[in-house]
């Protein structure tokens, strides 16, 4: 349940940066960066911090799992930049713990350069690439739910090729129930357990509206998280996976009608009406101020403190260029978070 809520606005900075359209990604290197490097105290510290064996890990015909290495010094948080089958930039934040993600929402048969991005202070210093080809539809409907578990479950071996040591956690982990824990005419919350194991995050995909695949990565330690910018009174099929090492385990699946449209609703779009109903515990959880941090021709850096209580997770919304609705879950640790 979305229980507390704060917004700001910004405006992106003049994007001198949009002389150089087709390296957008990979043209702003560790050297441009490091001139950018406004923050003081992390002067001394990017230097020591190093990536290392940028590798693919896994690859589907939607998607493509990367492992890295860290054997200098640390990271904030890292930063997977690449260009969609359309050409479109996109990226990935990913924790500073972290050594691997899947990159979802891919396109069969098709190369895709990625570049991983180290960043200190919320500024990128360390860069590395890597290629990779994404597999061969198998099924007429690539992406999401049929080819899924029955192909995988039998990999589960496969991965010991590239970390053998994870090859019995894997088999370990198991996910439980999905269950939805609220509905709106424009969004579904869901939730899980997880009885055995643990995974090292969860991807959940879902078809819109359109009919066109939709991913959302989830970090590990989460067991909910609200899906937006859905339609009324339409019907989806949630699939949630778990991954270990780069590869989903196991799978759990569910469907949701979304409520039909309410007169109050374009009024409260950004109210989450679920919130309401949860009376003590929504007095103890409380949001600071929302400001922003940094901001360049392509990001905008935010900051939020918890003066009272804590969450589990928070969920960044906003509207793209396009006006289309966006959303960026946020582990309930996190303080800071940067929009690609």
């Amino acid at each position: 349940k979305k229980i507390d809520h704060v917004s700001t606005e910004v405006a992106t900075a003049d994007g001198e940066a949009a002389a150089v359209p087709e390296e957008t990604l990979p043209s702003e290197e560790p050297q441009d960066e490091k001139r950018q490097t406004e923050a003081p105290p992390s002067a001394l510290t990017p230097a020591q911090a190093v990536l290392k064996d940028l590798r693919v890990s896994s690859t589907t015909p939607d998607s493509v799992g990367l492992q890295w290495s860290v054997p200098e010094g640390s990271f904030d948080s890292f930063m997977v930049q690449y260009r969609d089958a359309q050409g479109q930039p996109q990226a990935l934040p990913i924790d500073g713990g972290s050594r691997s993600v899947t990159v979802p929402g891919l396109s069969p048969s098709r190369r895709y350069r990625f570049h991983l991005y180290g960043l200190r202070g919320r500024k990128r210093v360390y860069h590395t690439s890597t290629e990779a080809v994404t597999a061969t539809a198998n099924f007429d409907e690539p992406p999401m739910p049929s080819e899924e578990l029955q192909p995988e479950d039998p990999q589960p071996k496969v991965p010991s090729v590239e970390s053998p040591s994870t090859d019995a956690p894997m088999a370990r982990a198991v996910l439980g129930e999905l269950k939805v824990s609220g509905v709106t005419p424009s969004s579904v919350g869901l939730q899980w357990s997880v009885p055995k194991g643990s995974f090292d995050s969860f991807m959940l995909q879902y078809r819109d509206a359109q009919g066109q695949p939709q991913a959302m990565p989830i970090d590990g330690g989460s067991r909910s998280v609200t899906v937006p910018g859905l339609s009324p009174s339409h019907r989806y099929r949630f699939h949630l996976y778990g991954l270990r090492g780069g590869k989903r385990t196991d799978r759990v699946s569910t469907d949701v009608v979304t409520e039909g449209p309410q007169p109050e609703d374009p009024k409260r779009k950004d109210t989450p009406t679920e919130a309401t109903p949860s009376e003590a515990p929504v007095a103890r959880a409380v949001l600071g101020e929302l400001r922003i941090s940094s901001v360049t021709p392509s990001s905008v850096g935010l900051q939020w403190s918890v003066p009272q209580g804590s969450f589990d997770s928070f969920m960044l919304q906003y509207r793209d260029a396009q006006g289309q609705p966006q959303a960026l879950p946020i582990d309930g640790g996190s303080r800071s978070v940067t929009v690609p």
